[in-house]
């Protein structure tokens, strides 16, 4: 298979759409254009220093379309998803979850890609408002955990992909989930500084996050999980958002090690990263050490977002290769 080919651009939202091998359009914030397509997705995170769209690009004509309430387009290798569920009709942010993950399990289980077979999860985002509401086992990003794994079960046939899930704060109960598959099935990656995640002690909830720190694709692509200042399982430097961001370089650097000589040799010069920060007063100082200490790394995608423990001032992920 062929890389999935993504950037970040300024560009015209009707022109994009208008290319014949674009599989998503994803915009950020209340502003960002949005249209009635299928490959169109608006996230309700705020850019922090500069809006742009993520684009996403096949290489062959995409074929787009609706399943029930999951919009999906397809090049025949790849398979870009997305769903939204309204909490308050779903009855919960668990509910929503587990309905958001059944859905899509259709989807792949019924989808046929150029092979003729279901399609494979590669990577998965997830936004939800106000994640970190709520104390103990009532934390709303708990909760959202239980609501997963009860509905995850086709969409991980192969194992957990690499997946993101963040907090918004516009207010608006809806879950969004949106998400890559392929004609082949990807391979999961451990980091080795990190604890996996579906091995956390009972402290951090009832149910465990169910994903893998990455997914190496077909095409030798690292897609990585959302990763933030943790060690084993335990979060360091709290209060600190630079050393928090250091620490995180560390974890990101170990997982491109992880990965396979090639990754590691193409390192964060050829990684297309989202930084996800609680405040965005930390912007400016984020974005320079960034250009300290990832050497060669394009500009990225600075979002201001709720990280799903209140210990964590910053997230980031990513695509590399």
């Amino acid at each position: 298979m062929s890389p999935l080919r993504v950037e970040y651009v300024n560009a015209d939202l009707n022109a994009l759409l208008a290319e014949p091998d674009v599989l998503a359009v994803i915009g950020f914030g209340a502003s960002a254009p949005l249209e009635d397509d299928p490959r169109c997705l608006r996230i309700g995170l705020e850019p922090a220093l500069n809006g742009r769209f993520e684009v996403w690009r096949g290489h062959a004509p995409v074929r787009r379309g609706r399943d029930g309430a999951v919009r999906w387009s397809s090049d025949g290798d790849y398979l870009f998803f997305a769903i939204d569920v309204d909490e308050t009709a779903s009855g919960s942010l668990e509910d929503a979850a587990a309905q958001a993950y059944q859905e899509i399990g259709s989807l792949l289980d019924t989808h046929r890609v150029r092979t003729g077979s279901p399609a494979h999860v590669l990577r998965l985002w997830n936004y939800m408002d106000a994640i970190n509401e709520g104390d103990g086992d009532t934390e709303r990003y708990r909760r959202f955990c239980a609501g997963r794994a009860h509905g995850i079960g086709p969409a991980a046939r192969n194992g957990y992909s690499a997946a993101t899930a963040i907090g918004r704060r516009d207010g608006i109960r809806v879950l969004q989930v949106y998400g890559l598959a392929a004609r082949l099935a990807g391979v999961a990656v451990e980091n080795p500084r990190q604890l996996s995640a579906w091995s956390y002690p009972r402290q951090y909830g009832p149910v465990a996050p169910t994903f893998a720190r990455a997914t190496r694709t077909p095409a030798n692509q690292l897609l990585v999980s959302g990763t933030a200042a943790v060690v084993g399982h335990s979060s360091q430097h709290v209060g600190d958002t630079l050393a928090q961001l250091d620490e995180t370089l560390l974890n990101l650097t170990s997982l491109f090690d992880a990965a396979g000589t090639e990754i590691a040799e193409r390192g964060f010069a050829a990684s297309l990263l989202k930084v996800y920060l609680r405040n965005p007063a930390d912007a400016a100082q984020v974005e320079r050490r960034l250009h300290e200490r990832a050497c060669g790394l394009p500009a990225p995608l600075v979002l201001v977002g709720d990280i799903c423990r209140n210990d964590l001032r910053l997230e980031i992920d990513g695509i590399q290769g």
